[in-house]
């Protein structure tokens, strides 16, 4: 990856890691999740489209949740890897190596 693209990563990831401890996302998320697994629990016995439709929407909060958590995490593997970067740039420049 170039580092454009890594510093964008980066960059994405202090952004979503700011979503994921912001209380009024996190409060809604939790929300989201109380209330759809409670509708789902007071389905009845032969409401199985509606059961389905609410354990659908149960899990789309919880894989919006696991794509900020996947970019925080790509976002420090991009961070690590340009601090490498510059690491090594530090070491030709301090031994003249081209």
């Amino acid at each position: 990856m170039d580092e454009i693209k890594l510093g964008e990563a980066a960059a994405k990831a202090v952004r979503a890691q700011d979503l994921l401890d912001n209380e009024l996302l996190s409060g809604a998320f939790k929300g989201l999740e109380d209330n759809y697994t409670a509708a789902w629990r007071a389905t009845g016995i032969a409401d199985v489209g509606a059961r389905e439709k609410l354990f659908l929407a149960i899990n789309i909060v919880g894989k919006v949740r696991d794509h900020l958590t996947a970019i925080v995490t790509n976002g420090k593997l991009a961070q690590a890897e340009l601090e490498e970067l510059a690491q090594i740039a530090e070491r030709r420049r301090r031994f003249r190596i081209l």
